[in-house]
């Protein structure tokens, strides 16, 4: 029977690009590999097939002999070669296939020196703490390298033994047909050392828990979810890898009545209508101080004022938002007998047509109590 083009096997064009060819093989590698199909003997031809085809076609000699002499071109006698091309590219894709299929088993002897993890701390701080600034001390409990075996792990001190099943080399070979098949090896899971006589203190471990102290400074401006990371204050690494980092991540707490926007603070203030019709000034509580607050003549209900330089102040800079302050007319629910009689005399002096406008009309209606 005649074999198959093998262009046709990996489903790809004539003028299929280097990459293109590459994924296509290792996407049918994925799907038929026996160790994915144990006992399918269609899947085992359909993988020994599509590597053939891939031996040739990724060899730029072989496959300019393929297009002009067809399966001829891969015998013994024409070229002298193996069918299945360079070993170093096929080795490239079979070391990332069975990388994926067996969690790194492509590679070679692994290491046992390992970053240490990140931590993550949360505090929680006051409103005026975010604005202004804080400098607070927390207590982190976090892995140290054990002091009795020196962050080896072992009771002599000289570190990991040579693993005695994959002999160092990380991983162990299976043959599965004519393929041989890497694979890390259980008993060191892959790093090609073990620990025979584990530290008493740490029980092989290399790290003991505790707990230590360091101050934070919370810089002014900040707001609420902010990270402040300091670099290698995390659990210290294994077999003399580096540390890990420290996540402090800040919650705020809201404030009775400003919000924040930005670098801007906002409020709502309440006034009476004599103070909106007449003017007024008024003393407003800020988060640093008292801030007088000049309310104009003829001021209506929902007016902004912008406060310059009384805000949030940028991180890591001098300037500052604003404090943005909205007045409201505030309308007495109850009136007294004289008071009540005020008010009707200025409403009969201050006669107003009740009816509907658009909204951009109310600016308008302003000029009625000016």
């Amino acid at each position: 029977m005649s074999k198959a083009d093998y262009y046709e096997v990996l489903g790809v064009s004539r003028d299929v690009s280097e990459s293109e060819l590459k994924t296509a093989y290792r996407k049918l590698a994925m799907k038929y590999h026996p160790d994915r199909n144990p006992g399918d003997h269609n899947a085992e031809e359909r993988f020994k097939e599509a590597s053939e085809a891939y031996g040739v076609l990724s060899d730029a000699e072989k496959r300019a002999a393929y297009d002009r002499y067809g399966h001829a071109s891969t015998s013994a006698g024409f070229n002298g070669g193996s069918p299945f091309g360079d070993a170093t590219d096929l080795g490239d894709i079979f070391g990332d296939l069975f990388g994926e299929m067996f969690g790194g088993g492509g590679q070679r002897r692994g290491s046992r020196v390992q970053r240490g993890e990140d931590l993550r701390y949360d505090i929680t701080i006051e409103f005026e703490d975010a604005v202004f600034g804080k400098e607070t001390e927390i207590k982190v409990r976090r892995r140290e390298n054990c002091a009795a075996c020196r962050g080896m792990g072992t009771s002599s001190g000289r570190g990991p033994s040579v693993c005695a099943t994959c002999q160092g080399r990380g991983q162990l070979r299976y043959q599965q047909g004519f393929f041989s098949v890497a694979r890390a090896c259980n008993a060191c899971g892959g790093s090609g050392t073990v620990i025979t006589d584990p530290c008493a203190t740490c029980r092989g471990e290399t790290r003991v828990a505790r707990e230590f102290k360091m101050n934070v400074k919370v810089p002014a401006g900040v707001e609420d979810g902010t990270r402040i990371r300091y670099s290698g204050e995390g659990e210290a690494g294994r077999f003399g890898g580096p540390r890990g980092d420290l996540y402090v991540v800040l919650t705020v707490r809201p404030h009775d009545f400003f919000e924040r926007d930005g670098n801007d603070l906002h409020c709502v203030v309440p006034i009476s209508f004599p103070q909106a019709a007449l003017g007024a000034e008024i003393q407003i509580p800020g988060l640093d101080g008292e801030v007088t607050l000049r309310v104009p003549e003829g001021t209506q209900s929902g007016k902004e004022f912008r406060i310059r330089e009384h805000g949030v102040p940028h991180l890591n800079e001098r300037d500052r938002g604003d404090l943005v302050v909205e007045v409201m007319v505030q309308t007495p629910k109850k009136l007294s007998r004289t008071q009540r009689e005020l008010v009707r005399q200025l409403a009969d002096s201050m006669a107003v047509e009740n009816k509907p406008a658009s909204r951009n009309m109310l600016n308008k209606m302003k000029d009625l109590f000016s």
